[in-house]
């Protein structure tokens, strides 16, 4: 439980926890030293002031004494008190009921012990006044009271010391988290970069800082750039491949076509079919390299699928929308992609589908719902995978294809820093699928 609640009180940045090592141990050496050392300090520095003035109140004391009256005692007081810079009143104002000491005083209780130790004859002790010592002394005469200065007993300023130890742990602290911040930048930086790598936009990043820093700056650099030719091999395989194999599907083509036999027609229905997995294969291999990110109005794209649908005589309905002027950073043709294959999926196993726009400040989710058969949530993993087809889900008498489209879609959102999330559709019945997209 102790445990838990230190790790939960942590601070969650770098710069809070690179502060919170900095300050900790100067914070802690100066409470330690302070505990330790200053107050020890002051107390054997008080010890012996104090002992020396003990001397001079026996001394008062023993003439107050010694004297035959309150006129001889009010001679002697006078004459001794001259040299030794010391008020006395005889016969004593009132006395207060305890003695005086301020919370703030850091030695004044070590005062009041010294002199009730060696002069056991003091009845009261006032440290009110910050500068002035006032105490009541019993003698044969009545209580004497006497009054001297504070650094008489003790140190002038024994805060001074705690004051410049803590401007300066102050002063070195900022210097230090200043420094300390410089080198933390660049891995700010490399942060970033990874961050905005995730969401598909190439940041220019140029390592800096210390040795480590810059060695992982590096690695990172390389492993963007390895990723990107394996990227860019990929696609241009798969569009190398699926380009050589139209023409041969071209001239396929135009041959059945030139032939009257009736067998010629499951032909062409194949020629079509192989047709249309080179468009699904092109259509995988762009879709992490179609286009550039720019400023689009997700209301736009909403509605140029929803003047589609209309074109096409789709049943598809929009349901909710966000309101229009928002302008987030996205890749438009991509994205365009994505709420095409959605929609043509829901539609290919239902009779209807509903999409809706929700924008928030973090992130932008297009959904799609549909009154279809729905995928199993244990097969809804495996369903975005490539080259991946749930015939017992999705009746594939209903469609052709080679499994590429959930995964078209995915791979899409990735790039966008965001995900897509498949459920069951409360209002249809059907499968929902969510595209999720980082703001």
């Amino acid at each position: 439980m102790f445990l838990d609640w230190i790790k939960n009180a942590m601070p969650r940045g770098i710069y809070g926890r690179a502060a919170l090592i900095l300050v900790l141990p100067v914070v802690t050496l100066q409470l330690l030293v302070s505990v330790v050392f200053i107050q020890r300090h002051f107390d054997g520095v008080t010890e012996s002031m104090t002992s020396a003035m003990a001397i001079e109140l026996r001394f008062l004391q023993s003439q107050v004494n010694g004297a035959v009256d309150y006129e001889a005692a009010r001679v002697a007081l006078d004459r001794v008190t001259t040299g030794l810079e010391l008020t006395t009143t005889l016969p004593a104002s009132p006395m207060l009921p305890d003695d005086v000491k301020p919370f703030q005083d850091l030695t004044g209780r070590k005062v009041i012990t010294n002199l009730r130790e060696q002069v056991p004859d003091v009845l009261r002790i006032s440290l009110a006044e910050r500068r002035v010592v006032t105490l009541w002394l019993e003698t044969n005469k009545g209580p004497l009271e006497v009054s001297f200065r504070r650094n008489r007993v003790s140190a002038s300023n024994p805060h001074q010391l705690l004051v410049i130890m803590v401007v300066m742990g102050a002063v070195m602290t900022t210097i230090a988290y200043f420094f300390l911040r410089n080198q933390l930048r660049p891995i700010k930086r490399m942060a970033a970069a990874a961050t905005d790598y995730g969401k598909g936009r190439m940041t220019n990043f140029n390592p800096t800082g210390a040795l480590e820093v810059r060695a992982a700056g590096m690695a990172f650099l390389d492993m963007r750039n390895r990723i990107e030719r394996q990227t860019q091999s990929r696609t241009m395989m798969l569009s190398g491949v699926s380009h050589d194999l139209r023409t041969p599907l071209t001239r396929m083509r135009l041959g059945l076509s030139m032939l009257d036999n009736e067998d010629v027609e499951p032909l062409i229905k194949d020629v079509d079919e192989m047709q249309q997995l080179l468009d699904g294969f092109l259509d995988f291999a762009r879709s992490d390299a179609a286009d550039v990110l720019e400023p689009t109005d997700p209301v736009d794209l909403l509605d140029a699928v929803m003047e589609d649908a209309k074109r096409s005589g789709l049943a598809l309905t929009c349901i909710e929308t966000a309101p229009a002027g928002t302008s987030i950073a996205m890749r438009p043709d991509a994205i365009r992609r994505a709420l095409d294959n959605l929609v043509g999926n829901a539609l290919r196993y239902g009779q209807t589908a509903e999409i809706s726009l929700s924008v928030t400040d973090r992130s932008l989710r297009f959904t799609i719902e549909d009154d279809g058969p729905g995928i199993p949530a244990d097969q809804r993993d495996e369903a975005t995978r490539p080259f991946v087809r749930l015939d017992p889900a999705r009746n594939q008498n209903k469609g052709s294809g080679v499994g590429l489209g959930l995964s078209i879609v995915s791979d899409i959102a990735r790039t966008h820093g965001g995900m897509l999330r498949l459920g069951d559709s409360e209002h249809l019945g059907g499968l929902k699928a969510d595209l999720v997209l980082a703001r």
